[in-house]
């Protein structure tokens, strides 16, 4: 049996519709939208306009426009970041952020761009509001966090957030990496101005696409200038969405593997493959805790959270412990840090980092199983060599 239990890394398997429509568009349309006039190139801008909507009736985005395409959240979060931030601009974070956003920040701090303050978060991962709201100063332009942990699994309240930041009159940004697809995300109900996200995880599309929402009129300044395919007699970049933000050849193929992932997840129904999703976490951590050698991290099983865990053996480096279940059982993990030393902080397990377990829609209670008598295995193996 191969187990694969690395979805937060990337979601697999991808549903088979998403295959095939990247396969359709590959053998019998595949042109270049916005280049041309031929059907092969109007049918390909047909497919990225729907992929747009659909995006924007997923998250409540007020205009489809302005769904920007990245290559990744990473990319987004940099668009976001750098295009809104300015000299002398105060931004706040929580103590639970990826890299892709506390290194964008950390860079424009080191260069004298802007002051920056971390929010702490206790042990389980979750942000201190109270903390939050007294760290606002009179040049915050931004706060940033993360919706759900890619380490702990923590859920954070960002209809909370959003309205503190819309009471101090501030941009929010959310990182959704983790969460588009799988927990509902209204950009108007949470005032959220700017959200990123990544198709190739719970959206179920490849990897190599993500995108940015921008709500409320907010105009960001362009990373990359060039072609677009539109106003071509114009020497400066168009100023419209959301041409502002894209230049370049897009990436339609994944684009349209996107739209089919989004499809897929709105016919099974968002709540029912968070539910199921869910009730395998919850097993898992319940079979985990009656295991005297594991250290498990994050919220309690029954608390709302995203389909991971976090976990350590006693005395046994967590880079071994992935390996063991990986060559020994065929279960793939992710050992390490996770690109999120500061979440690590907060929950206690920095430097060492943890083994990351995250599920997705297409893992099954059986596996569940195999792999907690896997990690018993491991721990009796361990005992024997002392």
């Amino acid at each position: 049996m191969k187990v694969y239990l690395d979805n937060s890394a990337t979601s697999w398997p991808k549903p088979k519709q998403v295959i095939q429509s990247m396969n359709e568009y590959l053998n019998d349309f595949g042109g270049s939208p916005g280049r041309s006039g031929h059907q092969f190139a109007i049918k390909a801008a047909r497919e990225i306009f729907e992929t747009r909507e659909l995006i924007s009736a997923l998250f409540h985005v007020d205009s489809s426009e302005k769904i920007i395409f990245t290559a990744n959240a990473t990319h987004a979060l940099n668009i976001a970041i750098k295009g809104v931030l300015k000299k002398g601009d105060h931004v706040i974070i929580s103590h639970m952020e990826h890299n892709a956003v506390v290194r964008p920040l950390r860079f424009l701090e080191s260069i004298g761009i802007i002051e920056l303050t971390v929010v702490p978060c206790n042990k389980k991962g979750y942000i201190d509001l109270e903390i939050l709201k007294k760290s606002f100063q009179k040049n915050t332009k931004l706060v940033v966090s993360i919706h759900g942990s890619n380490v702990s699994g923590t859920i954070q309240p960002i209809k909370e957030i959003g309205e503190i930041c819309k009471t101090n009159r501030v941009l929010y940004l959310v990182d959704a990496a983790q969460t588009g697809g799988i927990i509902p995300i209204d950009m108007q109900e949470s005032h959220i101005d700017l959200l990123a996200f990544t198709g190739h995880k719970k959206l179920y599309g490849p990897p190599g696409i993500g995108g940015l929402c921008i709500q409320n009129n907010l105009m960001i300044d362009t990373l990359i200038h060039g072609g677009t395919g539109s106003k071509s007699e114009m020497e400066t970049h168009p100023e419209f969405y959301p041409d502002r933000l894209e230049a370049g050849t897009a990436n339609t193929v994944g684009i349209i593997g996107l739209k089919a992932g989004i499809n897929y997840i709105l016919q099974k129904g968002i709540p029912h493959l968070y539910n199921k999703q869910k009730e395998l976490i919850t097993y898992l951590i319940s079979l985990l805790e009656k295991i005297d050698d594991v250290i498990i991290y994050g919220p309690d099983k029954n608390e709302e959270r995203l389909p991971l865990v976090s976990v350590n053996i006693r005395n046994m480096p967590c880079s071994d412990f992935a390996y063991k279940l990986d060559k020994e059982f065929n279960i793939m993990v992710r050992p390490g840090l996770h690109c999120s030393p500061l979440a690590h902080k907060s929950i206690g397990s920095f430097p060492e980092g943890t083994v990351r377990f995250s599920l997705g829609c297409f893992n099954a209670e059986k596996e569940i199983m195999y792999t907690i008598d896997a990690i018993k295995k491991i721990i009796v193996d361990q005992k024997k060599s002392i």
